[in-house]
């Protein structure tokens, strides 16, 4: 894919998540909160199962079980993700949920570039690298406070 379309296809994807945590938090005020959790799972489960079955990629699901034990980590992560988001979204709205977020993937990314963990190719802390999370930081700061 290029590299342009990548990113605006991720871009719009991201913009999209960004209605998550507000649709999780209207959902648990009906169900409660680990329900909603569960109830957004269940619901992205059942559709990601239809487009592996209609690709035609099911046949891959074997070798799931021969990798080492933390590339089946994913789905918690998403888990505590989305339960800690509908559970915040009402303390720091969507911007600071998202704004918290990103700042924190990014912060944590870029120690795991510079380790080179899970197979990635290790990249340095660069000062530019360090001003954008100190940006990010201050961005998060004024978005929630």
């Amino acid at each position: 894919m290029d590299r342009g379309v990548a990113v605006f296809v991720m871009a719009v994807v991201g913009g999209l998540i960004a209605l998550q945590p507000a649709v999780n938090a209207g959902l648990g005020r009906a169900t409660g909160n680990l329900a909603a959790a569960l109830v957004s799972f269940v619901i992205g489960t059942l559709l990601l199962a239809a487009i592996v079955v209609l690709s035609g990629q099911a046949s891959g699901l074997g070798s799931t079980f021969e990798l080492p034990w933390y590339y089946l980590l994913g789905g918690a992560l998403g888990a505590a993700y989305v339960f800690t988001a509908l559970v915040v979204v009402s303390s720091i709205g969507a911007g600071g949920v998202a704004a918290a977020t990103i700042t924190g993937q990014l912060t944590f990314s870029i120690l795991l570039d510079r380790l080179g963990v899970l197979g990635l190719e290790q990249q340095p802390i660069t000062v530019g690298r360090v001003v954008g999370v100190v940006l990010l930081l201050a961005g998060t700061y004024l978005i929630v406070r």
